[in-house]
């Protein structure tokens, strides 16, 4: 029932994005998630492809980040940030990012509809914790087809390929209890809670003073074969 209003407000904005009425947006979707489940391993992932982002997806990444921050951050970050500038800011952050990837790896997954969700991850970034998951964002209609498992086992076999140390780490905020329970279950520990910063450094984009935990992963290789048991598709890697 928690689910109803994600997936109409995904209907809606589809249908606005591209000319449709809702009940062909719904055709759509019901389309998609019946070929998401049959394709040749019988797995969810099974009509998704991987590959290491460029520049160009810089826009699309933007948006997806920012409709992923608006349903999930509501409250934590200001309702004038949400609402105003938080898609020219994530355009920015991507933009910068994915023109100087030295350290770093970002991967996209893309279905027939585009662009369904990414992970970024910073090689040796912490020098106790290790490698930080920076983001791992997935659209609404791929929510719960293991598309989040697919994207961070990757971002865990990245760390393992290019990574001076195999632990790996992310924060994730202290409402978003349903991320906590996902991290759990792939076998993050919670190790500790701190203040949020704020986006950008602008204090005035925070809400009050969340807080955000950190899960760890002192070991990345377990995780990336978890990846590899649920058959998860192969990247596409550009050249470095």
């Amino acid at each position: 029932m928690r689910a109803i209003e994600d997936t109409v407000d995904d209907l809606l904005d589809t249908a606005q994005r591209h000319g449709q009425t809702p009940a062909q947006a719904a055709s759509d979707l019901a389309r998609r998630r019946l070929n998401a489940g049959a394709g040749p391993t019988g797995s969810p992932t099974a009509s998704l492809r991987l590959r290491a982002a460029g520049p160009g997806d810089a826009e699309n990444m933007a948006l997806l980040h920012a409709d992923s921050w608006r349903r999930h951050y509501r409250g934590a970050y200001s309702d004038a940030f949400l609402d105003g500038d938080v898609v020219a800011d994530r355009r920015s952050v991507w933009s910068s990012r994915l023109s100087a990837p030295s350290g770093s790896a970002t991967v996209v997954a893309e279905d027939d509809t585009g662009l369904a969700g990414f992970v970024h991850v910073v090689f040796d970034e912490d020098g106790r914790w290790g490698s930080l998951v920076d983001n791992l964002h997935v659209t609404q209609h791929r929510r719960r087809t293991g598309l989040g498992t697919a994207l961070l086992s990757r971002a865990a076999a990245a760390v393992t390929e290019r990574a001076r140390g195999n632990a790996m780490y992310l924060w994730v905020l202290e409402q978003n209890t349903a991320a906590q329970e996902f991290y759990r279950a792939l076998g993050g520990a919670y190790a500790e809670k701190a203040p949020v910063s704020p986006p950008g450094g602008v204090a005035h984009r925070l809400a009050g003073s969340p807080a955000k935990l950190r899960f760890t992963w002192p070991d990345a290789s377990l995780l990336a074969r978890t990846g590899r048991r649920h058959g998860v598709p192969t990247i596409r890697r550009s050249a470095p």
